[in-house]
């Protein structure tokens, strides 16, 4: 039986002080790398939404090659993946994670 990997991704915002959560985006894909240039291009959204401020952070993520590494790493070793971007009262949290196919 070969076994291949899928990806799912999800854009999610929640509001931690009345524990609401607001579903932005979702995406199937075929690759870690596919999936993490997902992420980047709903992190990329989110930060021109944001205040400068807040945004540095999103575009510091965004430009940093060993978080990127680290990420195509922990999904094709089979984990999710998850960064969080934070603005005042709302959290964005981006995830990534594998699903398996059985075939015959």
């Amino acid at each position: 039986m070969l076994s291949t990997r899928a990806y799912w991704c999800e854009a999610i915002a929640h509001t931690p002080d009345d524990g609401r959560t607001f579903w932005l985006a979702a995406h199937h894909t075929s690759s870690p790398r596919l999936a993490l240039r997902w992420l980047h291009i709903r992190a990329r959204h989110i930060s021109d939404q944001l205040d400068p401020p807040a945004a540095r952070p999103v575009l510091a993520w965004l430009h940093d090659d060993q978080a990127h590494e680290h990420a195509l790493t922990v999904l094709a070793h089979g984990a999710p993946y998850s960064h969080t971007i934070p603005d005042d009262a709302v959290r964005y949290l981006l995830t990534a994670r594998p699903l398996t196919r059985q075939h015959p």
